[in-house]
């Protein structure tokens, strides 16, 4: 559900004031295709899908995705369930990211959370019915970190949105203490509210394969600043909490128009792939 979409904002510091960059990472002449990266403090925090937008659609966690972002000064306001962003709020979270064009997006989110290569995980279930397996390796991409996955719904005949909440470490880094708070906190009707810098890529593969499910794959991507511990309760629990997004304009692969147009994409009903 979409409790509230924003205009767009413009927020975020210059240079390395941002704790959170988006980069292309630099390659020798001659070199394979340059990685699109999320930097935490100057260092690879996740690799992004590719630029040319017929590739998978990818998050992949890198070395650098070592910390969260949390701010205390925020902690009690986000203890309740956000109801419209204020200029504090998105002032005060701006200031972790890069200068930019933000949407910002107050999502009600139902995680799931999901292992990769176990039950659920769609880079080994949707992405493979289209792309297959990487041919190289012979097997799907990783994003060598457990994931939320929270909505998806048709886009159209040709199109498909998949939702994700991807967190900067790994939930069983979580304090376990935190986890059973806000657990209890949600079985009593209580809904945080956690804060994301996202990105919408849209991936298609640029020629048919045999036998597989063609379509456009629109990846919705929200990279956990603030909440790590209330995702984790509340997919526990089987409980929604709010979810502030600010998508990244700029860094999306997907055009204004289609980022504009999630608010809606959010508002229709929740729809499996498989149950078209």
């Amino acid at each position: 559900m979409t409790v509230r979409a924003g205009e767009p904002r413009r927020l975020g510091v210059s240079g390395s004031a941002a704790r959170l960059r988006f980069e292309t990472e630099f390659q020798e002449p001659g070199g394979g295709a340059r990685r699109r990266l999320l930097a935490l403090d100057g260092d690879p925090a996740f690799e992004l899908s590719f630029f040319c937008g017929t590739c998978p659609f990818l998050f992949r966690r890198l070395d650098g995705a070592n910390q969260t972002l949390s701010i205390e000064s925020m902690r009690e306001r986000l203890a309740e369930p956000l109801a419209d962003p204020d200029d504090e709020l998105l002032g005060t979270f701006g200031s972790l990211l890069p200068d930019g064009d933000y949407l910002p997006l107050l999502l009600t989110v139902e995680p799931r959370l999901v292992a990769p290569g176990r039950e659920g995980d769609y880079f080994s279930g949707e992405q493979v019915a289209t792309w297959g397996i990487d041919q190289f390796w012979g097997l799907p991409e990783h994003p060598r970190v457990p994931y939320y996955r929270t909505f998806e719904t048709v886009v159209d005949d040709d199109a498909h949105l998949y939702e994700f909440v991807v967190p900067m470490v790994p939930p069983l880094w979580n304090d376990r203490e935190r986890v059973a708070e806000y657990a209890e906190l949600l079985r009593q009707g209580a809904m945080p509210t956690a804060v994301a810098v996202s990105t919408l890529d849209l991936c298609a593969p640029s020629v048919a394969l045999p036998a597989a499910d063609e379509y456009r794959h629109w990846g919705l991507t929200h990279f956990l600043l603030d909440g790590h511990h209330k995702l984790e309760a509340a997919a526990a629990v089987g409980r929604p909490v709010r979810l502030l997004s600010l998508l990244a304009l700029d860094e999306s692969l997907a055009g204004r128009d289609a980022c504009h147009g999630l608010a809606g994409l959010r508002a229709r009903p929740r729809q499996d792939r498989a149950a078209r």
